[in-house]
């Protein structure tokens, strides 16, 4: 059996950041990480329409309890804000439910290029099979889209009973350089799930966009300077 490792776990530290970003003593830990969980749930739960990327939660201590900011990148802002900024307060209310004794404060970030976000990308792909589509169809489409809005590369994989056969299988499509084992390569990684008649298909993306050690130099020279 392959030994397989997350390739944005593994690049935790390196060109990566932790998606919750808080320190916290024996007591506090599991209360923290079981409300960041139910934090997460509920903004999925209630952010599809606007195609949610992923969810960052820092917290900061206060003088009295903590202070705790939730940013959402997704790729329509304008559905979380609402109108007169309606939804946003809702959406800001039960949060501040699930993080009791703690100040929230949320931000709505726009991610930019949903084509080069690999959870957007699985998100298309997994209701695209849900709509009974093609998933070769589906998966060649989407390289076609990323490629064209400047990645590197990319891998795509969907597992199930592709086609309503009754054997499941994996099939999947690459197009240019993903190399998952370079530390320094900026890969992002995503997995979904399509319900389909037939079961459900799991969709893995991988998506390459080129190296981030230029950068960390730029910054290097930066601080010299």
């Amino acid at each position: 059996m392959g030994q397989k490792v997350s390739p944005i776990g593994m690049r935790v530290g390196i060109n990566r950041n932790w998606n919750s970003r808080w320190f916290a003593n024996d007591q506090e830990y599991s209360k923290f990480l079981h409300e960041d969980i139910k934090v997460r749930k509920y903004l999925e739960k209630n952010l599809k329409d606007a195609l949610l990327s992923h969810i960052e939660i820092e917290r900061f201590k206060a003088e009295e309890g903590r202070d705790v900011v939730v940013k959402m990148f997704v790729a329509r802002p304008g559905v979380v804000i609402g109108q007169d900024g309606a939804t946003i307060n809702k959406l800001k209310k039960e949060v501040s439910k699930i993080l009791k004794g703690s100040s929230v404060k949320l931000e709505a970030i726009e991610v930019k290029n949903p084509d080069l976000d690999a959870n957007l990308v699985a998100q298309s792909i997994a209701r695209e099979l849900e709509n009974r589509a093609s998933f070769r169809t589906v998966q060649k489409k989407a390289i076609q889209r990323v490629r064209k809005a400047g990645a590197k590369g990319i891998k795509t994989a969907v597992s199930g009973r592709l086609g309503g056969a009754d054997i499941a299988r994996t099939e999947g499509y690459k197009d240019g350089i993903v190399p998952l084992t370079t530390l320094r390569s900026n890969i992002d990684y995503a997995t979904c799930e399509a319900v389909t008649a037939y079961g459900r298909l799991g969709v893995k993306v991988w998506i390459c966009l080129g190296d981030k050690v230029a950068q960390k130099e730029d910054v290097k020279k930066g601080d010299k300077e």
